[in-house]
């Protein structure tokens, strides 16, 4: 059986012993009924499993002592930075959680002229906070000790003007390669991926302006976030960790 994998925000050392936080508590102690004597693996971001025993578990309680760190592995060498025009219903919360299985470091989600959410406010910040829980959920699920930022939500044109060194993609069913036709100066990439109605001729021209180079996927029109998981799919076997 799998050891379960549960994050907490605190600090984790060997040796500790501690008190599992309320929604893991509820997943350890009431889903999979587990007891005193299991074992489970903790991380809090840092990079790191922590191999814990449990020494007390009921429904809304479960306290565990800390046996041993060991380096988490899984992190790709290639760091993607996610750029997502928000898209509608579940398909965002999909994107989010599949990329982070696909080994995407940060995510930022964006605002475009054909962006079909709204979303300001009260109800914007408690939206970052639901897709932060569903990226710690996709890293308890595939097996990675850090943990993916979702930043703040940003209009398309800001987040495009942003410089870190990377290098700067637009999906593009007109470029001219694809993406074993890049050149990589280092592991940095930013990827643009717009929204169910594509990026307008204003947006387009933009990207251009702020050196992104156009790739193509291939003949056929991807939904939004089909697009998203073949690009970081297809970046990560030319560049990353997939093999």
């Amino acid at each position: 059986m799998r050891v379960p994998r549960v994050y907490h925000s605190g600090h984790i050392g060997n040796g500790q012993q501690l008190q599992l936080e309320e929604e893991a508590a509820a997943h350890i102690g009431r889903v999979l009924r587990m007891n005193a004597g299991e074992q489970i693996t903790l991380f809090n971001g840092d990079g790191q499993d922590y191999l814990a025993q449990i020494q007390s578990a009921d429904k809304k309680s479960v306290v565990v002592t800390i046996l041993a760190a060991q380096v988490n592995a899984t992190e790709s060498p290639l760091h993607i930075h996610l750029g997502q025009v928000i898209s509608r219903g579940d398909r965002m919360d999909f994107t989010l959680q599949k990329s982070v299985e696909l080994g995407v470091d940060t995510i930022t989600p964006l605002f475009s002229e054909r962006c079909g959410v709204k979303l300001t406010g009260e109800r914007l910040d408690k939206k970052i906070q639901q897709w932060q829980k569903i990226v710690i959920s996709a890293c308890e699920q595939c097996g990675r000790s850090k943990l993916p930022e979702v930043r703040p939500a940003m209009e398309l044109a800001d987040w495009c003007a942003e410089n870190d060194g990377a290098l700067k993609l637009n999906l593009h069913p007109r470029a001219s390669h694809g993406i074993n036709g890049l050149t990589l100066p280092n592991h940095k990439i930013r990827l643009l991926i717009g929204p169910e109605g594509g990026l307008s001729a204003q947006e387009i021209a933009m990207t251009e302006q702020q050196h992104f180079t156009d790739v193509l996927l291939g003949p056929r029109v991807l939904r939004t976030e089909t697009a998203a998981m073949t690009a970081i799919t297809a970046l990560q076997l030319r560049f990353g960790d997939l093999g």
